[in-house]
């Protein structure tokens, strides 16, 4: 399994600089199968049945431009099957980097990759840090949900170039949830489907969000705060530690404070004191929210209460039993897989 620092040499490729990674064998995929969606668009696809490649999974690295800033862009494949596989974008949150929460290494607990799973079952899966995240560049900025939202905005094309695709599946996770929410109201023609995971629509009476707003003042003073392994223990231990293995935050503190010691405010007090930032009734794409049994970002009222607004009604709300927010690497992070694997699955409308 390729992971993270396995970068064996680079090539210029067009506008973005391109890093080939080893191609390795992924374990048991001779077991298993997977869905596999078999089209020439990768929109709009039938899924079919096939047997995961058994030659293993390709990952690369690209660069996007935003200005002077550089955004770090991460991609994961199986090789072998179809040509062209449907692309599914990831985008991080608040607290830590693309690559770090979505190709997660934990030593001694296999299969905790996002990025793995999802290239197993046919999906062309793409990440990015955004800026002053991971391997991204480091400014000034205080990288709020705008600068994120012209970050996505950035990184599209890269990914329209590399894939031969311009309309892709999405998913977000918490404050990266926001951020896709904001971009499917401004660039609807690239989103088919998303997933908000831990989504906050308006916050009002969320203790995480509750307790944001008492610490706008620090978050004004400052567009950074330090991280430690504290910072990240904290995450894992706010809403429910007993859905997490306590390996995995140790092993995202690892990752993450190789790279960066400071973590930016701007979407920490766009989320306490500037929500809602999405309008549910500009949203024109198919939309999963999954909610987590312990989240304390949103409650169930507000998010049932955007849901109820999504004009498309191909639609779905979707509660899970036995996952915190970070649901995507806790202990039950199958239940949220097969959640978001069903919904960017659908088979389309048939109009006979």
């Amino acid at each position: 399994m390729a992971k993270q620092g396995d970068v064996e040499g680079s090539v210029v490729e067009g506008s973005a600089s391109v890093s080939n990674l080893r191609t390795v064998n992924r374990r048991g995929f001779m077991q298993r199968t997977a869905m596999v969606l078999a089209a020439t668009t990768g929109v709009g696809a039938v899924p079919t049945i096939a047997r995961a490649a058994s030659d293993g999974i390709v990952a690369e690295e690209y660069w996007a431009k935003k200005g002077d800033v550089n955004l770090y862009l991460y991609r994961k494949r199986m090789t072998g099957g179809s040509a062209v596989k449907p692309v599914l974008f990831l985008v991080h949150g608040s607290s830590f980097s693309g690559r770090g929460g979505f190709d997660l290494d934990v030593p001694g607990h296999p299969n905790y990759s996002f990025m793995d799973e999802f290239a197993g079952y046919g999906f062309d899966v793409w990440t990015m840090d955004h800026e002053n995240y991971g391997r991204s560049s480091k400014t000034t900025s205080n990288s709020d949900i705008r600068s994120g939202v012209e970050d996505l905005k950035a990184a599209m094309p890269v990914v329209e170039r590399v894939s031969g695709q311009k309309k892709f599946m999405f998913y977000g996770q918490s404050g990266g949830s926001v951020r896709l929410g904001v971009l499917a109201m401004e660039a609807p023609e690239r989103i088919d489907r998303m997933v908000l995971d831990a989504f906050t629509y308006t916050g009002e009476g969320a203790p995480e969000i509750m307790k944001r707003r008492a610490q706008v003042q620090s978050y004004q003073t400052s567009n950074f705060r330090p991280s430690s392994q504290a910072s990240f223990d904290a995450i894992f231990s706010r809403d429910d530690p007993s859905t997490f293995e306590p390996a995995v935050p140790k092993a995202l503190g690892d990752y993450e404070l190789k790279l960066t010691d400071r973590t930016p405010n701007g979407t920490y007090l766009d989320m306490a004191i500037h929500m809602p930032l999405v309008d549910p009734k500009k949203i024109q794409c198919s939309v999963c929210i999954t909610r987590a049994e312990h989240d304390g970002n949103a409650t169930d009222a507000e998010l049932l209460d955007f849901f109820n607004q999504l004009p498309n009604k191909d639609k779905e709300f979707c509660m899970i039993k036995g996952v915190a927010h970070v649901a995507v690497l806790g202990i039950n992070r199958h239940r949220i897989w097969h959640a978001m694997h069903a919904f960017f699955t659908m088979p389309p409308q048939r109009s006979a």
